[in-house]
């Protein structure tokens, strides 16, 4: 049985591709897939997985699991973009997390299996991002409509326009 007082385990991931945007610096990026709308890019997946990119084709859209390779430390309360009051990390999306792992779906556009290119669109991440796994949106497991989203509920619908800054460095 694991308890909070077992040795934490340790993990080391490979990417298996790079995403590439045209967000060169941190400061004012979207904060969030729904204000990069239109924002095209792609991925770059490495020789050994591209293999795996069979089947993708015919899905509109996919979702991205990669390191948040800039964020050097971590904070337990922050204060989000969206919001003026400092939170607890794990309520928020905010980049500085004890394990830098970032989550995007994005729209997907065309796979190129044998240049193991993604076109995607909708990409609100930094050019040269290591992508650490891919999988499918699939609605009938992945979306929630109507779900209470805490704090966030009143501001949510802001992250459309609201730029990153350098406070997550």
């Amino acid at each position: 049985m694991h308890t909070t007082q077992d040795a934490p385990a340790t993990f080391t991931y490979t990417p298996v591709g790079t995403i590439h945007s045209p967000f060169k610096d941190i400061a004012g990026m979207p904060i969030q897939p729904n204000g990069a709308r239109g924002t095209r890019g792609t991925i770059g997946i490495h020789a050994p997985y591209r293999e795996g990119l069979r089947d993708l084709d015919g899905f509109e859209r996919v979702i991205l699991i990669y390191a948040l390779h800039k964020c050097v430390d971590h904070c337990l309360t922050v204060t989000p973009f969206l919001d003026t009051t400092p939170r607890g990390v794990f309520a928020t999306r905010s980049p500085k997390r004890p394990n830098a792992i970032g989550l995007s779906v994005v729209r997907l556009l065309a796979v190129d299996l044998a240049g193991g290119t993604l076109t995607i669109e909708d990409v609100d991440v930094l050019d040269g991002t290591p992508l650490l796994d891919l999988k499918p949106y699939v609605p009938a497991f992945d979306a929630y409509p109507g779900s209470c989203c805490g704090w966030l509920e009143s501001v949510a619908k802001n992250a459309e326009t609201t730029r990153s800054d350098d406070r997550f460095r």
